[in-house]
């Protein structure tokens, strides 16, 4: 044992220790091994030690069979790695990780008893996600060694990590172990002692939050997770997702982070403490917001919440002709779709310049289309003959459904709803595409508001499958039954969901977004630190700054501002440089600079 600042650490990291063998901890001894270097796997008791050693042997052979590993270089990985249930065996590592339950006592533990049996130079790291690294050095005789080395899962898979310094960890320590990273071919970003770090501060106050809309009866399940997939390109749902953690470390980490932030929108939701007081851990325990076929399956089987198969929603009306309002990217798009499906559309924009832009723009994408295979010659002009576009309102007398898709103000979509009522035959559903505005507002301004319902495209809408429905306190079943119907016909994949402030994908996204900009205030990390973590570590197809330069800065604050006057919860508040950008004229790409500058 040391409790000197100067002794030397190891030139190379070449004899690395891994205490735990679940998930994780199995997953970095297979890293750690893969890359050459010999590991000394270590478990509590020979029953743990057995599970680990199946689940390495059942990685690495999956990774055969993928052609991403050759028998060879199994066998010689396999061979590198020494299981034991004893620390005494670490007594010549030069890095020690340790990957056991998230509880400070056990990891303390662990970490004294490692000071006293490993060499002097040995470091001492913690994959820890959420617990304080500066708690856990001054456990030890040497704090200056020990450091956070969060990997993300599947660790064989995820190419990032977070090395945790605490204001005590030698710079040459952290050198040293963010270099041993990069042999392992991840990318390192060093980051302060805080609770969950970036990628979880970031990711668990979205979990939480798409647990509450869950709590809340909101939507269901399938319908939250559908929408972050489809709507945001995520690789998994937030309750899915929450399934695969674990809810019990799920509830560890919000809890961890709650009581060091005080933040209330990283106070665990009660059911997720409700769920896992029954058991209900996600896919180690089989069932969890979703039930699976045995304990640790990905296979999710048919249960009580389960939506009925035959997707019968009661009766629906009939809609063989929509009108769609606007001439933007947005309306445009949206009658591509309806048109390419065999549905009459008569399109209204103000002037005859624009009906003009919109059928040039749709015959532009449907020639693409034909060129790319994707649409024959016939079906290109089959569309087209069921376009007519006009710039009277008056036109849309006989239609049986109209879509607006008008600039974004509310007192422009109430005329527009006023005109609609009159014009439109009884029966006629009038839809809006809002993305933010309250859809019963619309509604009210009508003598039918049982006939008004929020459908909500994302952009752009000819590829884009996701479509929330938004049904009003006022809004007919049959409404909803239909539009759900109409969404499956035109090749969308439809969600249902009340009429709330950001519907289910904005209200998750733009609080998280808010979040990475708060977090950039306060100078933990930096913009490109921040997108990093958030797409090598979650996986996520743009980092949050990326995303937040092409949605456009004004639109952003605004979303965050209908947010706020809608929950009045604090943490929605948006972020003061998200305001100051947009009073620059900072706003994204659109401008040439928003978070970044474009050439």
């Amino acid at each position: 044992m040391s409790n000197s600042s100067t002794t030397a650490i190891p030139v190379a990291i070449t004899r690395v220790g891994v205490i735990g063998l679940g998930t994780m901890g199995a997953g970095i001894a297979e890293v750690v091994a893969r890359s050459g270097v010999r590991v000394w796997a270590v478990e509590t008791t020979e029953a743990d030690l057995a599970r680990g050693v199946k689940t390495i042997e059942g990685s690495t052979s999956r990774a055969v069979v993928k052609g991403k590993l050759s028998e060879e270089e199994r066998t010689a990985l396999l061979s590198r790695i020494t299981f034991t249930t004893s620390l005494n065996d670490l007594s010549e590592v030069d890095l020690v990780v340790e990957a056991v339950p998230e509880s400070m006592e056990i990891k303390s533990a662990i970490f004294s008893a490692l000071d006293k049996i490993t060499p002097e130079h040995t470091i001492l790291a913690s994959n820890t996600s959420s617990l304080s690294v500066t708690e856990l050095s001054v456990a030890t005789g040497r704090p200056s060694q020990v450091v956070g080395l969060h990997f993300f899962n599947p660790a064989p898979v995820q190419a990032f990590v977070e090395i945790v310094r605490t204001v005590v960890s030698s710079p040459e320590v952290v050198d040293a172990v963010a270099e041993f990273a990069r042999g392992l071919g991840k990318e390192p970003v060093v980051v302060g002692d805080k609770a969950g770090f970036i990628a979880n501060a970031l990711l668990f106050g979205y979990l939480n939050h798409a647990v509450t809309m869950y709590e809340q009866k909101y939507a269901t399940r399938e319908d939250i997770d559908a929408s972050m997939r489809l709507g945001c390109g995520l690789p998994m749902g937030p309750l899915a997702l929450l399934d695969l953690i674990g809810l019990d470390t799920a509830y560890e980490i919000l809890d961890t982070m709650y009581k060091e932030g005080r933040d209330r929108l990283h106070a665990p939701s009660p059911i997720l403490k409700q769920m896992v007081t029954a058991g209900l851990r996600g896919r180690k325990s089989g069932r969890g917001f979703y039930t699976y076929e045995v304990s640790h399956s990905p296979v999710v089987v048919v249960d009580a919440q389960t939506p009925d198969a035959s997707g019968s929603g009661g009766v629906v009306r009939t809609v063989n002709s929509v009108g769609v309002i606007g001439s933007g990217t947005m309306a445009t798009g949206i009658a591509e779709v309806f048109a390419k499906a065999a549905i009459d559309v008569i399109y209204i924009a103000r002037s005859e310049d624009k009906v003009k832009a919109v059928r040039g723009a749709i015959e532009k994408s449907l020639e693409k289309a034909v060129q790319r295979g994707k649409l024959d010659e016939a079906g290109r002009d089959a569309a087209l003959a069921r376009l007519t576009g006009s710039t009277k309102l008056d036109d849309l007398a006989k239609v049986d459904l109209v879509v607006e898709a008008v600039v974004e103000e509310l007192s422009v979509k109430l005329a527009l709803f006023e005109n609609l009522d009159e014009i439109c035959r009884p029966g006629a559903i009038l839809a809006t595409t809002t993305s933010s505005l309250p859809v019963v507002e619309m509604a009210a301004v009508t003598s039918r508001p049982q006939d008004v319902v929020g459908l909500h495209f994302f952009n752009p809408a000819t590829i884009m499958k996701l479509v929330e429905i938004v049904s009003t306190v006022a809004t007919a079943e049959d409404v909803i039954a239909t539009s759900r119907e109409l969404c499956l016909r035109i090749g969308k994949h439809p969600v249902v969901c009340a009429d709330r402030a950001g519907f289910i994908v904005n209200a998750l996204l733009f609080p998280y977004l808010n979040d990475a900009i708060r977090m950039l205030e306060t100078n933990y990390a930096d913009a490109d630190d921040i997108d990093l973590a958030m797409k090598r570590g979650c996986g996520y197809p743009m980092g949050p700054f990326e995303l937040l330069d092409v949605v456009g800065l004004d639109v952003s604050l605004a979303i965050q501002q209908t947010l706020y006057r809608e929950f009045r919860e604090r943490g929605f508040a948006p972020a003061p440089r998200l305001e100051h950008l947009v009073t620059a004229g900072y706003l994204g790409r659109k401008t040439g600079r928003g978070f970044r500058v474009y050439a």
